[in-house]
């Protein structure tokens, strides 16, 4: 059955099928191997695609350059001090003016809504490139990271998400694991879970992908037998350092360290995070850390020695970030 994506919106995969997923999972291989073999098209050519960036970014702004310069779009690159987003001008207004002038919008900043009233006023597909919910094409990035590291069908393969339950990641997980019928763990602090109305619409998408949920506070349950382990840091952006004592007495527990991968029980359990990672005290923040925790000078959310092993596929899922933001705008705007 053909897969009719032309002008569609990606604002928290919450809308897409299962058969979408794979369609847009498919392409992005189809998309890399073309890449990585110089045959590539120009199937974006005459496209032209604004990239609003409230929150700033490294491999999101990277990844979306790439993949539409790759396919002859052009981007015009828009943060907050270059414009009147949220100034003199609101969100909907916004909208029907980009909406006039591009053929797609990418959206990086907080509010879900956001990206929502975008998608509602534009008139042409919005993408939705990270916002306090959700964070839609990373979660490609991640099953496709996955498949390629693991032999087995997509509906046998096993992950446990292990930090703050609740945040943009970790719902995303919860929700595109429940989707592709995936056995998907989070392990937080009860305080820290995904809200309850997330865990809801989670377990009804898994009642029809044959998708296992488990939620809980221990750790060592969370990553056994998995075939993959996710984190993010402990802190979001936007949030104030003063959060990092509270949150760090909280997750302590939860910390990616030697120990935690080996609870897994499986040998090659491989280390994923959507990066960046604080695994030492070389960035200013973690500096900014290790000054005041003396003994998290080894990494916070993820400890040095996981985080420079062969078990750590990070790196991978950070350029798939560009093949599957790719296949967004190639399944939408080609």
């Amino acid at each position: 059955m053909p897969f009719n994506n032309h002008n569609r919106s990606l604002l928290s995969l919450v809308h897409h099928t299962d058969r979408d997923l794979h369609y847009l999972l498919d392409l992005s291989r189809d998309l890399k191997r073309a890449k990585y073999s110089g045959v590539s098209r120009k199937t974006l050519e005459g496209k032209n695609i604004a990239l609003i960036f409230e929150k700033t970014s490294t491999r999101t702004r990277c990844a979306f350059e790439v993949a539409a310069y790759d396919e002859g779009a052009h981007v015009t690159y828009i943060d907050p001090s270059s414009s009147q987003i949220g100034h003199k001008e609101s969100m909907k207004d916004t909208a029907r003016v980009l909406g006039r002038m591009y053929d797609a919008i990418e959206y990086r900043g907080s509010a879900q809504d956001n990206v929502e009233t975008l998608a509602e006023w534009a008139g042409v597909p919005v993408f939705n490139g990270l916002t306090d919910e959700f964070h839609p094409t990373q979660m490609l990035a991640d099953v496709l990271t996955m498949t390629e590291h693991s032999d087995k069908p997509i509906h046998h393969i096993s992950y446990a998400f292990v930090g703050d339950g609740r945040n943009n990641v970790a719902n995303s997980l919860l929700l595109v694991g429940s989707k592709l019928g995936m056995d998907v763990r989070i392990g937080a602090p009860k305080e820290l879970w995904p809200s309850d109305e997330l865990v809801e619409m989670c377990r009804g998408f898994a009642q029809h992908s044959g998708a296992r949920i488990t939620i809980t506070d221990d750790p060592h349950e969370a990553v056994k037998g998995v075939d993959f382990i996710h984190t993010d840091v402990w802190v979001s952006m936007g949030e104030p350092i003063e959060s990092w004592g509270e949150r760090i007495d909280m997750l302590l527990p939860f910390q990616v360290n030697s120990e935690l991968m080996a609870a897994s029980g499986n040998q090659r359990v491989r280390f994923m995070h959507c990066l960046p990672a604080f695994h030492n005290s070389e960035t200013k923040v973690g500096a900014q850390i290790a000054a005041q925790y003396p003994h998290l000078t080894n990494g916070i959310e993820v400890t040095e020695d996981v985080f420079e092993s062969p078990a750590n596929i990070a790196f991978e899922q950070a350029e798939n970030r560009m093949h599957t933001i790719k296949a967004v705008l190639v399944a939408a705007l080609s």
